[in-house]
């Protein structure tokens, strides 16, 4: 990513830094250190930047903000808040109120939040540029990418001591100056724009060493070190989004701002911005390339994963997008919420879970169906904790999302005609390929990303070859989706429709207090079609009641599923099919328990799941 600059704007009048003050050195001189809470003083002294952002922000108009290591939901009714939190080792989140807005503001802490190093950088990035030229090894990873770059800046750059008079100043070179490791370029990196410096013979007002070293202050060097490895490694003025482990959706809609959806205080507004068009699309363009998906006028769109897994969604130039082009990420979870994670923000119960478990260990069919951004996947996600741990799994995504637990899993995703890896050309790789492919590779369960087009004819052929799928859908409802089934582009045939047997309706609902919560709506029984009146039957297992936010199982001695396919599976005689339901409930208090006892992370259910299965624990009737 190359270095562009972009606008902060922040939402306060910053206070005068006190000059006497040495934030590196001596943070103790400062008179607000010695105000903050015990927990604010440590990460100060982690991070002197903070105490530095502290020192230009109004105390005396907002109060000292409230230093949380980490946010709990409770802070979602907060109405004013102040709030700062860490991100990473070098990087805060400071959460401010805007009493005119909706959105409250969301102003990332970075080493280069306060220091205006943009007259340095060119010159320091031209005197890289003799040390890349010089280099003859690419980097293996972005690691060694970064560690190549600080021995580099060590070598250019000097930090003068403090109150050292800088025309006295000779100093030493901070750091090894025979880098052995070397390179042609660093990939991803841009330097082109300074490279055409070196032929100019402009003036810079930047004080050099007499052996040409630049002179720069210990906040100074610790800013221009961060930015080179934001926007030259890493996502550039992205990295602080991409870290902050409570954002969800990360938007730019043209020039202004980036906006958020956060975890806990929803929708935000952030203090960086785009002001100008042109570097709107010098960013997205760099992104794309850093992402290996090239993007261009006549090819504008691009639908691509991260390198952390978040999906990104870039629209490019004002031709199409009046406001400047235009970018979308949904982040995912580093660890992927399990079925126990969904319980506790009330997606869902124990016995609507249990249920889930026993058809999906039986090998029933399921779709997740709902609108955008209702939980489709995440949910999905942790059911396949519910696949018996010996299976064989096969998943099929365009954009790869789902995260199985198992060990034998096969992870394919489709591929766009010319988006090779790297960037070069190839031929298509539809998910009907896939999913064609798959049907020969033998897995116990097929997992579909999203069933949208000609690939739902064969992953209900492959249903009825006796292949449990399980897929994400977008309709809202299941008559909805009956229709989406056999119409244009997806075409089901009818009398297949009921080779699916299982349809959970996902919602992002809203709550009497306003807030905005995912919950699973129903869960749905297909039991078949009526030739005679086109016409489906299906039975409603399980309902939301949106007045208690509670979970009623409606369809209690009325499945069909658990009666007529599962109980018969597993030869129980008619007279005690209706102990299956008992199994229902057994399963539910075993949910509870592993709650109870602390394994609510998805790795660690999956694994007590599989002790529990070997120790014969689930065999129906135990």
């Amino acid at each position: 990513m190359g270095t562009l600059s972009v606008a902060i704007n922040l939402p306060f009048t910053p206070e005068v830094v006190d000059s006497n003050v040495d934030f590196y050195n001596d943070i103790e001189s400062s008179p607000l250190y010695k105000m903050l809470p015990a927990n604010a003083k440590d990460y100060v002294k982690a991070s002197p930047h903070l105490l530095e952002y502290l020192h230009t922000f109004p105390v005396n108009t907002y109060g000292i903000p409230l230093f949380l290591a980490e946010l709990k939901k409770d802070l979602r009714t907060m109405k004013s808040p102040n709030i700062i939190y860490p991100v990473n080792d070098t990087t805060f989140v400071h959460i401010l109120p805007d009493p005119d807005d909706v959105r409250n503001f969301y102003i990332p802490i970075e080493p280069s939040f306060l220091h205006s190093v943009s007259q340095m950088l060119p010159v320091i990035e031209t005197k890289l540029i003799d040390l890349i030229d010089a280099l003859e090894d690419d980097p293996l990873n972005d690691k060694e990418r970064t560690e190549v770059l600080k021995k580099m800046l060590a070598t250019v750059a000097v930090i003068r001591p403090k109150n050292v008079d800088i025309s006295k100043f000779t100093g030493g070179v901070a750091g090894k100056q025979d880098i052995k490791s070397k390179m042609t370029k660093f990939l991803n990196t841009d330097f082109t724009a300074q490279k055409k410096m070196k032929d100019t013979k402009k003036k810079h007002q930047t004080p050099l060493t007499p052996d040409g070293k630049v002179i720069l202050t210990n906040e100074e060097y610790r800013a221009i070190e961060y930015l080179l490895i934001r926007d030259k490694i890493d996502m550039g003025v992205l990295k602080p989004f991409l870290s902050d482990p409570y954002i969800e959706d990360i938007s730019c809609d043209g020039v202004g701002p980036i906006f958020i959806e956060h975890k806990i205080f929803k929708g935000l507004k952030s203090v960086i911005e785009f002001k100008v068009s042109q570097e709107l699309d010098e960013f997205v363009v760099k992104m794309a390339e850093r992402i290996k998906r090239p993007i261009t006028y006549r090819s504008p769109i691009v639908d691509a994963t991260l390198l952390d897994g978040s999906r990104i969604n870039i629209v490019y130039g004002t031709a199409i997008s009046r406001h400047g082009s235009n970018f979308t990420i949904r982040k995912v979870n580093e660890v992927p919420l399990s079925i126990l994670n969904i319980i506790e923000g009330n997606g869902l119960d124990y016995l609507s879970a249990a249920y889930l478990w026993i058809c999906v260990e039986y090998g029933m069919s399921l779709f997740v169906s709902g609108e955008t951004a209702s939980g489709k996947t995440t949910l999905l996600n942790a059911i396949t904790t519910f696949i018996p741990p010996e299976n064989k799994i096969v998943t099929i995504e365009d954009t790869p999302e789902l995260n199985v637990p198992h060990r034998n899993w096969i992870r394919e995703v489709a591929l766009a005609k010319g988006k090779g890896e790297g960037g070069g050309a190839s031929g298509e790789v539809s998910m009907f390929d896939l999913l064609k492919a798959a049907l020969r590779q033998r897995p116990n369960q097929i997992l579909v990303g999203e069933i949208r087009g000609v690939e739902g004819a064969v992953a209900f052929g492959a249903m009825q070859t006796g292949h449990p799928v399980m897929s994400t859908f977008h309709a809202a409802s299941v008559e909805k989706l009956i229709q989406r089934l056999c119409g244009d582009p997806i075409n089901i045939p009818r009398t297949y429709v009921d080779n699916l047997n299982l349809v959970v309706i996902q919602s992002a609902v809203k709550r009497p207090d306003g807030q905005l919560v995912r919950r699973m709506i129903s869960v749905n029984e297909l039991v078949g079609f009526n030739p005679e009146t086109q016409g489906f039957t299906f039975v409603e297992m399980f309902s939301w009641e949106p007045v208690s936010d509670t979970f009623t199982w409606s369809g209690k001695g009325s499945s069909f599923l658990l009666e007529n396919k599962i109980a018969t599976m597993l030869g129980m005689p008619e007279s005690k099919k209706a102990e299956i339901y008992l199994e229902v409930e057994k399963r539910a208090k075993i949910l509870e328990r592993l709650h109870k006892a602390g394994y609510t992370k998805f790795w660690d259910l999956f694994h007590m799941m599989t002790k529990i299965k070997k120790q014969g624990l689930l065999t129906i009737g135990s």
